[in-house]
């Protein structure tokens, strides 16, 4: 039991994440799967402490490590030890991070091969519940039975991406279940939506002309739809803008960096928000987290550990990102995850969160890789 929860605690964890997104069982189900997974994997930390050194201090793992090291120095000395949801914080950023590690370590070769296809199809379960108890794509903006629309278009975005990337040839059930999610994506009415979308073109085509065909069919279909009176994401990218709406949650994360700017507000403000802040009456009744993964690791550890934070992000990634994109093998789409969540922190809260698919999703990517480029240099 224990070995196989090594293996797979991870992947219980990923997709609890999920279950966090569903109006039904983010308060119900999820909560105590979090727990049970968290509370299992310390326990095999704690009775065989070997993997410590062996899997968590691994070379391709070390960042994680670093990260984890900067979340304790910081909770020690700028953070209140008393700040129980602080302390949390660190314990499940520890915990996550392990839980990737174990699994990556110990099942390289079913990430490597099937665990994509297990995304494509938890998701699809969730987009085909989502249309038996509410077919109506075009009423408003999509959500099914996720609780927030954007939440639905990143799950969407991202199996379309997982299918979009393969390298196989893809079947006719494939190309149909393509289509099934593109439209979903479109009618949440997600702007950030039509980013991952346009990526993943460019991922797997580059700039060929099947890509310029792509475009000028999209122009034209952008076109068409930005005259209705839709809330599709094309009419809200039209109208909007990609960071309309934005601006005045940038500008008040930007001030309640400046109210703490080398200490922060502390590890459990990861939302962007800090509980102890005064919103102004202008804004009160609008939710005005950052809604910028960059914004929110600055309001929580100040630009000086935040700063440090973003930098060891930007150097793996980048690492990541000129080994393999070049490539086109069943990596790339792990590449995308990494670039596209990347260019989406800049205007969703990503990055910081704890059960969050997409986040999470993330940090395994540069993981996976992490340890895959690894094994290519020093096992061949």
């Amino acid at each position: 039991m224990i070995r196989w929860f090594v293996k797979y605690g991870f992947v219980i964890f990923l997709f609890n994440t999920v279950l966090y997104s569903i109006s039904l069982t983010k308060d119900t189900i999820a909560p105590i799967v979090f727990y049970i997974t968290m509370g299992t994997g310390l326990f095999f930390l704690i009775l065989n402490p070997k993997h410590l050194k062996e899997v968590l201090f691994h070379k391709a793992f070390l960042f994680l490590m670093i990260l984890n090291l900067i979340n304790l120095i910081y909770y020690l000395f700028f953070d209140s030890i008393s700040n129980i949801d602080s302390l949390e914080y660190l314990m499940a950023r520890f915990m996550t991070f392990s839980l990737i590690c174990l699994s990556i370590y110990y099942n390289f070769s079913f990430f490597k091969i099937r665990f994509t296809d297990l995304i494509v199809k938890i998701i699809s379960l969730v987009v085909f519940l989502s249309l038996i108890i509410d077919p109506n794509l075009l009423n408003g903006r999509y959500h099914g039975i996720i609780w927030n629309p954007n939440m639905l278009a990143s799950l969407t975005v991202l199996a379309f991406a997982c299918i979009l990337l393969r390298t196989k040839e893809k079947s006719k059930f494939e190309k149909l279940l393509m289509t099934i999610l593109l439209l979903v994506s479109l009618s949440t009415g997600s702007r950030s939506a039509i980013i991952a979308i346009g990526l993943s073109f460019i991922f797997k085509y580059g700039f060929s002309l099947r890509n310029i065909l792509y475009s000028i069919t999209g122009v034209m279909l952008i076109f068409m739809i930005s005259n209705t009176n839709l809330d599709t994401s094309l009419n809200r990218i039209t109208s909007q803008g990609i960071i309309k709406g934005r601006v005045e949650q940038f500008n008040f994360a930007i001030y309640n960096i400046k109210e703490k700017i080398f200490t922060g507000h502390g590890l459990s403000e990861y939302s962007g928000l800090p509980s102890d802040v005064d919103i102004p009456q202008r804004l009160e009744g609008i939710f005005i987290a950052a809604h910028n993964g960059y914004l929110s690791i600055l309001i929580q550890y100040g630009i000086i550990f935040g700063g440090l934070v973003i930098l060891i992000l930007f150097i793996k990634s980048f690492e990541l990102f000129s080994f393999y994109f070049r490539r086109n093998d069943e990596n790339l789409v792990y590449v995308f995850f990494i670039v596209y969540t990347l260019f989406a922190a800049n205007f969703e809260s990503l990055i910081t969160g704890i059960n969050e698919f997409h986040t999470i999703l993330f940090w395994f990517s540069l993981s996976y890789l992490s340890y895959s480029k690894y094994l290519e240099k020093y096992e061949d």
